[in-house]
């Protein structure tokens, strides 16, 4: 009795102890009201159906209402840049794509950069791809850069913005192969398909799982991924196919730096119990992505690792050049 005595007056001192009371006491009342989650694409693609996904786990685990609002633009630029200035009280979130997180910031004047947000973790790994309508007269991805040589920049490209992975995927095709293709962003997943389909391009730099989900009327060439995908495995990787590139969409969670560490350590647990949750998963594989948990701290020393890779890339290759 003695020691159960001792250990509990020792807790309430902790608890007592300056700063930690009030802290535990703001992460209690948190949420207070809505948290809303800011995606930088139109509604319909890959992030912003797995961060409905994830908004739908997060009620569950926190209580209160989660919304997703979609700010489309710059590439994912305006939506970070608004996570970026939120307050950093928990109630504003941003959805992540690699590697346009941080290549935004190399290749212009970014309204943000990763040192301003707390990052939550990432949870989707979803393989480049390189598709074209089914009545495309290039039935493979040498069809299609053979006619690139022959004529170039008559060929077009697709992407949803400059700095994303379908985008940064067509400059290292380029590098490699020595071709020069004409480079036409829009601003989401449907509009992509949209002028595919139309005929209004060539072919489009669209991640594999997006391109799955909807695959009427479409051929894919290749996509980036390390190995075939289980979802698709009559695809071919651009490394059999020659090339040694490797590119893929990871999608996942950040907050503005500066948040409490008690309300930052709720968020950070709830996502992880997300990610490893078989249901949420599920839905993933629902989409044929990937998923690809990594923890907050850790995913973020990774990608301050690979930008400076890609600093190097962009003084080799400028992708605002296409």
């Amino acid at each position: 009795m003695k020691t159960l005595s001792l250990g509990r007056r020792s807790l309430l001192g902790a608890l007592a102890a300056p700063g930690v009371a009030p802290a535990l006491a703001q992460a209690n009342r948190f949420p207070e009201r809505p948290i809303e989650i800011l995606v930088g694409f139109t509604a319909g693609g890959g992030t912003d159906l797995d961060a409905r996904s994830y908004a739908r786990a997060l009620e569950q685990r926190i209580g209160g209402n989660v919304v997703v609002s979609n700010r489309p633009g710059a590439g994912g630029e305006l939506a970070l840049a608004a996570t970026a200035r939120a307050r950093p009280d928990g109630h504003t979130l941003g959805t992540t794509n690699y590697p346009s997180l941080f290549t935004i910031p190399i290749e212009r004047q970014a309204q943000y950069k990763l040192d301003d947000f707390a990052p939550l973790g990432n949870l989707v790994s979803d393989p480049s791809a390189i598709t074209v309508h089914e009545d495309s007269p290039y039935r493979t991805l040498a069809d299609l850069l053979a006619a690139a040589r022959r004529d170039p920049d008559k060929i077009t490209y697709a992407s949803p913005g400059v700095g994303t992975d379908d985008h940064l995927q067509l400059v290292l095709l380029q590098d490699a192969a020595k071709v020069s293709i004409t480079h036409v962003v829009f601003q989401g997943d449907p509009q992509l398909r949209t002028a595919l389909l139309g005929r209004q391009v060539d072919c489009m730099g669209l991640n594999l799982g997006a391109v799955t989900a909807y695959p009427e009327k479409t051929r894919i060439l290749s996509q980036g991924g390390p190995t075939r995908s289980r979802f698709r495995p009559d695809v071919p990787t651009l490394k059999e196919l020659g090339f040694n590139i490797q590119m893929a969409s990871e999608r996942g969670l950040v907050a503005p730096a500066g948040m409490p560490a008690a309300v930052l350590a709720k968020l950070r647990e709830a996502t992880a119990d997300i990610a490893q949750d078989a249901d949420f998963k599920k839905q993933l594989e629902s989409r044929f992505t990937e998923p690809a948990w990594e923890a907050g701290e850790a995913w973020f020393r990774r990608l301050k690792a690979e930008e400076v890779q890609y600093r190097a890339l962009w003084a080799r290759t400028p992708w605002r050049q296409g």
